[in-house]
């Protein structure tokens, strides 16, 4: 199927490398223009391969397909497969070969190495072994494979460990790791070393940096355009995703929403827009299924102001706003919130304005996020009596951690035994130990206050579970069940309540109720929902916006009857609310 030539505007797709990388700060629309641009290079007859790393990914509810970890045809697309790398299978997977490798050795020690490949980390190092054989020599009857990318922080992570485990892995050939026997390793240093090449070579990979016209994204793809340069991904483009234009200069939302826009794409850092750059409009419809993802890269028509206003009343005013959430909150003396949900819904925001509005109500709150892609200080902009604002820094934590162990564990050991354990603690690994134990120090603060807790996109937060769950398990063996463990804190509803931020999109409301189903898999029950960014109340006629609010009505009363126990909603702002004063603005009561 060719397209219409009205693409030739979008200058990505002219001479696209074999390789292109979709990155950005969670929410900006990446799985939406990494797939529409799968799909157009699929109809001019190329053979693509579309890849998420996302372990939250909505690709099945975009295409409606299954994903596996096996090429999956798309229907409809005759030359594009999906293929979704999902952390679990691949850890299964990993696992196997590494316990074969082991053949004819002592079972005292394949258990030991059995139990040490239990962790999170191993999840995380399985993943980037399936990313790696793909730039590595694998699938190469593909025109082109494309990645569909986590959050930018998971991303980041990922595309370092060729570095980390290839300088880990040099002159490194005792005991093993929670990745399995060293010497294993040393095997497959060849393919992370080709996967680093290909990343690097400008010839063969672009890496597409998507933002939406919001200061918040536009300053996270800066800061990622730099971290890849660190890394050798020199070779990048920009998209921006969702520009939108007022049909009507009489709309004061619409007007202001093109306003704030505008005003973030001037005071774009000079080292991003001196990126070729693509823009793509905002778009009356959801980009899921084949006929909204082949439109969306095209030139946006020109609606009339008529073109189909909203039929819907603002019945959203009856809902409770964030005023009301945290007057039930504050209710206790201490407690853990924690908030979660998909990356781009506006976690970091409503996890800060519930932090404020605990202190507004006299409470005394440590405000913390699991994020490595953190926005805490951006986002508050300022200091408030009674708030304690940090962030789980992995850097830090991992010195910190070495640090402890080197003077308890190694403190009586010979030097040569301190260079040897020093030399373990470089393993990447240990920084997924020293962030567990960080996040427990903050879960177990909430027994004598409150501990709001912003937490890292989807994917990235159930492995910190998973983790969280091991360990629990690992403690009730060994201690016989005399001991409370972070996940029982967790699970308990009168020490956390689960703060699950969504969207009123199909997607968004989607992930969030999978996230619901995982978290309830793990005996974790969510206290409340928050829809965020609601247009609904704002009265607003502009033909592109009122289009979208049907479906905004349907996914409210979606949350309401079948999801949610108690639902909050927040409406759009035409200004981030970025700064203190803004944030109480935000928790202010109606009435008040």
């Amino acid at each position: 199927m060719k397209t219409s030539s009205s693409l030739t505007a979008f200058s990505l797709l002219q001479s696209p490398t074999r390789f292109l990388f979709f990155t950005g700060k969670g929410g900006v629309g990446k799985t939406s223009v990494s797939t529409a641009t799968a799909i157009h290079l699929a109809d001019e007859g190329k053979k693509v391969l579309l890849v998420s790393t996302d372990a939250a990914s909505n690709l099945d509810q975009m295409l409606g397909i299954e994903l596996r970890n096996t090429p999956v045809p798309v229907p409809g697309v005759p030359t594009l497969s999906v293929l979704n790398i999902d952390p679990d299978n691949a850890a299964e997977s990993y696992r196997g070969r590494v316990i074969a490798q082991m053949e004819g050795s002592p079972e005292e020690e394949v258990s030991v190495v059995r139990e040490q490949l239990s962790g999170a980390c191993t999840t995380e190092i399985a993943a980037f072994d399936e990313f790696s054989s793909l730039l590595a020599g694998g699938f190469e009857s593909y025109d082109h494979v494309i990645f569909d990318t986590a959050p930018t922080g998971h991303t980041l992570r990922l595309l370092s460990l060729p570095k980390a485990w290839t300088g880990f892995l040099k002159d490194n050939d005792r005991g093993a790791s929670c990745l399995g026997p060293h010497s294993g390793l040393k095997m497959q240093e060849s393919r992370f070393q080709a996967a680093l090449k290909t990343l690097s070579d400008p010839v063969h990979t672009t890496v597409v940096l998507v933002a939406r016209p919001e200061k918040g994204a536009i300053a996270e793809a800066a800061k990622t355009s730099a971290e890849l340069k660190s890394l050798g991904l020199s070779n990048q483009r920009l998209v921006v995703n969702a520009v939108f234009r007022a049909t009507d200069p009489t709309d004061e939302i619409a007007v202001s929403l093109e306003r704030v826009g505008a005003e973030a794409l001037a005071s774009m850092p000079d080292s991003l827009a001196a990126l070729p750059r693509d823009s793509v409009s905002l778009r009356p419809f959801d980009t899921v299924g084949l006929a909204s993802l082949r439109k969306l890269l095209f030139e946006a028509p020109v609606l009339s102001k008529n073109a189909g206003p909203s039929r819907l009343s603002t019945a959203v005013d009856t809902f409770p706003g964030l005023a009301e959430l945290v007057a039930t909150l504050a209710q206790k003396e201490r407690g853990l919130i924690m908030v979660m949900g998909k990356g781009g819904v506006g976690k970091t925001t409503i996890a800060a304005a519930l932090a404020v509005g605990l202190v507004k109500q006299g409470k005394s709150v440590h405000l913390s996020t699991t994020d490595p892609a953190a926005h805490l200080a951006m986002t508050l902009e300022g200091e408030l009596g009674g708030l304690k604002v940090d962030r789980i820094d992995p850097k830090a934590e991992t010195q910190h951690y070495v640090d402890k162990i080197m003077a308890t564990k190694g403190a009586k050991l010979t030097q040569a035994e301190r260079d040897l354990m020093l030399e373990d603690l470089q393993s990447p690994c240990t920084e997924e130990v020293a962030v567990f134990h960080a996040f427990s120090r903050i879960v177990a603060e909430a027994r004598s206050s409150y501990v709001v807790l912003d937490t890292a996109p989807t994917g990235h937060s159930l492995l910190l579970m998973d983790a969280t769950g091991a360990y629990h398990r690992q403690m009730v063996r060994e201690l016989k069940g005399k001991v409370t463990t972070p996940l029982m804190r967790i699970q308990d509803p009168d020490y956390t309540q689960i703060i699950l931020v969504t969207l009123p999109e199909t997607t968004p409301v989607t992930q969030a109720s999978e996230l619901q189903d995982d978290l309830r898999r793990a005996n974790v029950e969510p206290f409340a929902w928050v829809m965020n960014k609601s247009v609904l109340s704002t009265g607003t006629s502009d033909p592109v916006l009122a289009a979208r609010l049907d479906g905004e009505k349907l996914q409210m009363e979606r949350v309401e009857v079948g999801l949610a126990k108690r639902l909050f909603v927040v409406p759009w702002l035409a200004r981030s609310p970025v700064g203190v004063e803004a944030l109480s603005m935000l928790v202010r009561s109606r009435s008040g």
